[in-house]
Formats: C-alpha cells, structure tokens, sequence
C-alpha cells in the first residue's frame, strides 16, 4: 500500500492511498479539522466525493478503524503488548469463574498478579476505571493491564486453571 501526501497551501494536506484494485481513496485534512473524504477511480480520473466529516466525528471514526473500541481477532485470547513485558488484554469472565459475583476488592488482583482491572465491558456498556466496590458479573469482559506473566496467572485463577 502506497501513500502519497501533498501540501494544499491555505487549504491543508492531501493524502491518496493506493487500494488494491487500483482506485485510489483521498481523503483532504482542512486546517479547521475538517475532512473531506473522494474516490479516484484511476489516478488520471477525476476524484468523486463520498463524504465530509467534522473534527470531531473523523477521530471517532478513526479510533474505531483503528480497533480501539473493538479487534476482530480469531483468537482465544487478545493482547497487545505495550512494551517490554507490559501487556494489555481482554479477559472473559465465564460461567463457574472464581471471580465471579466477587468486587474488585476481594479479588484483590492488584496484589496477588501485579495486575490491573482498568475497564469491564458489560454488554453494550464500558465502565472505565471501575472502583474497588464494583462488583464483576459473568459475561463481563475485563481489560487488564500488566506483566505477561501476572495476565496468564490472572486467566488461569479465575478459570480454575491455575498453572
């Protein structure tokens, strides 16, 4: 994939990526944030327009192109590494796991994985930086942060599984 990028003088940038079949999709980044997104059917043709967006609204859709409010991972588990052996993952809080009906505060995961809790979706819902009196329901997905290792000893507890 190719991206060509050009200065529109008063106006703001330019950017052309290449798409496999040849067309090219450009999308023009006004400097109020405003951005105006065309399809160029071939490079030589002239460019039709799809879109606009305002500031605001082109970086929601950028965060989920992006994959951050969901990944669409085939895997049993998914994790992101944030550096050195920091990781981020997404737990599932099954039928018959330990931590099940219990608060953050019992589960006491701080101390016992040098892990953190730092979000549970809940069916449609997020709660960002649950407290210690929150208390986790089965079907919640758990984002967790920390130490690779702390993460899969974390899993395998409140699976039963524990190595």
């Amino acid at each position: 994939m190719t991206i060509y990028e050009s200065d529109l003088p008063g106006v703001g940038k330019k950017h052309e990526i290449e798409l496999g079949d040849g067309s090219r999709l450009v999308i023009v980044t006004h400097n109020t944030g405003r951005r105006e997104v065309y399809k160029r059917p071939t490079p030589d043709d002239d460019s039709e327009r799809l879109f606009e967006l305002s500031d605001d609204l082109a970086r929601q859709v950028g965060t989920i192109l992006e994959g951050a409010y969901f990944q669409p991972v085939k895997s049993e588990r998914i994790e992101t590494l944030l550096g050195g052996n920091t990781v981020l993952e997404w737990v599932d809080v099954d039928e018959g796991s330990t931590i099940a009906g219990k608060t953050l505060a019992e589960t006491d995961v701080r101390r016992q994985f040098g892990i953190s809790i730092i979000a549970i979706q809940r069916g449609p819902d997020t709660i960002p930086s649950p407290g210690g009196n929150t208390t986790i329901e089965t079907g919640d997905t758990l984002v967790v942060l920390g130490p690779r290792d702390g993460c899969r000893s974390f899993i395998g507890h409140i699976a039963g599984t524990e190595d």
